[in-house]
């Protein structure tokens, strides 16, 4: 799966992540730099990779469905009036180099490559920090900026005309397991109330273990959430949810994601505390 040896992540004293930079994948699976496996302090495996139901889904990272047309999703591509259909579309996630790597985090340069061009630049930093003896906290910010000569945009399948698939950002797939997890909100329960919503926070709490997700971008805008539990478990953020985000050429855009992963069950009152402090730290 991988060309080069996969980065370690630590803490508390423990390997958490495994990081892949180049990853030997198929094009249509949209080749990136992925987090996987991401465990609990305790051991227990809380992401997924190349799963049977979505091959493409790859642990945590970034992926995005619609840049300027580009599939760096990875499998087929919505369009509008003809549904989901195979296309040569796909993108590459390529790493560049790390300008930093510690054992609890680093700082990544990437490029965004697609039919031989360079359309994007993304400055990746991921970093672990310790919250309890029972959870930790994965703080991923990335920065994208237009490279590519002209203005881009950034899409969804709802944006082209599948209603609730407004997937693209931030995301994270966790394992399947025999019942759907559990999903909370900051105000709200249950995948169908928390898909969609702009929530402060949003959690799945499966066999013994907790993924709190909070939106900790510094601007007055919070995207919404994009959530599945009943089909399978995975959370993202949706960058273009009510429609297209324009990418003008040589502006930049940046959005921090903070993931607290925890043992055991949390109930709302234990998730938003350590969701405080996870984004506070």
């Amino acid at each position: 799966m991988n060309t080069e040896p996969p980065t370690l992540l630590r803490c508390a004293g423990r390997t958490v992540a495994r990081y892949t930079t180049r990853p030997a994948l198929a094009l249509d699976h949209a080749p990136r730099p992925y987090l996987h496996p991401v465990t609990t302090l305790a051991g227990r495996v809380v992401t997924e990779t190349v799963p049977e139901d979505h091959p493409h889904h790859l642990g945590a990272g970034v992926a995005v469905a619609d840049v300027g047309g580009r599939n760096f999703w990875g499998g087929r591509t919505f369009v509008r009036d003809l549904g989901s259909v195979e296309l040569d579309n796909h993108g590459v996630q390529r790493h560049d180099g790390f300008k930093l790597c510690d054992p609890d985090g680093f700082v990544e340069e990437l490029t965004w490559w697609a039919g031989g061009e360079r359309l994007l630049r993304e400055h990746r930093t991921v970093a672990a920090t310790a919250l309890t003896d029972t959870a930790w906290a994965l703080d991923l910010t990335f920065s994208l900026a237009n490279v590519s000569g002209r203005d881009l945009s950034i899409g969804s399948p709802a944006t082209n005309g599948r209603p609730g698939a407004a997937y693209g950002g931030f995301f994270w797939r966790a394992p399947k397991e025999a019942t759907a997890p559990v999903v909370l909100g900051a105000d709200a329960d249950g995948e169908e109330a928390v898909h969609g919503a702009r929530s402060e926070w949003v959690a799945l709490a499966g066999e013994g273990w907790t993924l709190v997700f909070a939106g900790a971008t510094e601007t007055t805008r919070r995207d919404p959430w994009f959530v599945r539990a009943a089909e399978y478990p995975g959370v993202g953020s949706s960058l273009a949810h009510d429609g297209p985000l324009p990418v003008p050429a040589g502006e930049t855009f940046v959005r921090r994601v903070v993931t607290v992963v925890a043992d055991g069950r949390l109930d709302r009152a234990g998730a938003a505390a350590l969701v405080r402090k996870a984004v506070a730290s």
